[in-house]
């Protein structure tokens, strides 16, 4: 297990997203400081609702949700409808949220954080279009070398989804994308190659089942709706449910292989937009900033979610 990190997870809950919440307050070894919100899987007003509902039912309406930007930098909104419902997380009850919004904006929040903090001691981690780190990074450009790492689940080096080769939230914001990849903060890809490997199965969803509680009837509910979705548009059997594999990485890199390799997104191509391109061409140079996760862990990696998932439902249960 690696030292405990402190991360700002911005998000667009999201079916998977509201996995990684539940994996980042379940687990000791994160320290979750706030959510930021972004235009995504679907609009601003409703993946916000989606963050403050997740909170309430992990028992956590304590932390903060801070919205941030609702559409992408240049391009027209695009949303998920398809795979994550109108909603933006179909399958379930939303309970009400119990606590506003915080101010100030998502961005500022970011910046404000990071810049009250010590040196290396915030790591963003980015769930969804990277529309607020781009912001963040260009409202307060020190911010990028206080940052420990940004860990961002886009983009692959071999496959794609919303395209034959982009991924949704690079496709969705790709200048945005393109701007957090060319800083130079340290930057970890957690991609398809490797979120397609963290399968929500048919025994995973019977583990949570055995916990008995109301928190896990709610991600079996989530995943049912998002088997469907995938069975129906994309032909997987079982659901890849991306976003908590960052998470998972920061508390513990053995759960998540990585490799250094420069990273570029593509802005131009008729039909490469948002792509990412890896170069694994040579050794990564001794300087490269750039990693891309490779292989996953799967039996650890759904046992830190199932733990996270009981380890909520006790916290909750005593309350």
């Amino acid at each position: 297990m690696a030292e405990q990190r402190t991360i700002i997870l911005d998000c667009d809950p999201g079916h998977d997203d509201a996995v990684a919440i539940m994996l980042a307050l379940g687990n000791p070894g994160i320290e979750l400081l706030g959510l930021t919100t972004v235009g995504g899987n679907q609009t601003l007003e409703k993946v916000t609702r989606n963050a403050q509902s997740v909170l309430v039912m992990c028992g956590r309406d304590d932390v903060p949700v801070h919205p941030g930007a609702s559409r992408p930098l240049l391009r027209p909104v695009e949303v998920a409808e398809g795979i994550h419902g109108d909603s933006g997380l179909d399958g379930v009850e939303l309970p009400e949220p119990t606590r506003p919004v915080a101010s100030p904006h998502g961005v500022q929040f970011i910046v404000d954080t990071v810049m009250g903090a010590e040196p290396g001691a915030i790591t963003l981690v980015a769930t969804g279009p990277l529309t607020n780190l781009a912001l963040a990074a260009r409202l307060e450009p020190r911010i990028v070398e206080r940052v420990r790492e940004v860990v961002v689940m886009g983009g692959g080096y071999h496959e794609g989804n919303w395209t034959a080769v982009a991924e949704f939230n690079i496709w969705v914001d790709p200048e945005a994308a393109s701007i957090v990849f060319d800083e130079e903060w340290p930057l970890t890809m957690v991609g398809l190659d490797l979120t397609h490997q963290a399968l929500a199965t048919e025994e995973v969803e019977r583990q949570v089942a055995e916990i008995g509680s109301d928190l896990g009837e709610f991600f079996i509910g989530l995943m049912a709706f998002f088997r469907q979705a995938y069975r129906e548009n994309q032909g997987f059997d079982d659901p890849p449910v991306h976003d908590p594999c960052t998470v998972a990485y920061l508390i513990d890199p053995a759960v998540v292989a990585t490799r250094k390799a420069p990273l570029v997104v593509e802005l131009h191509g008729e039909h490469t937009k948002g792509m990412t391109v890896a170069d694994f061409r040579a050794p990564a140079p001794d300087d490269c900033r750039h990693q891309v996760a490779t292989e996953l862990d799967r039996d650890a990696f759904w046992r830190m979610v199932v733990e996270s998932i009981r380890v909520l439902s006790v916290a909750d249960e005593r309350r």
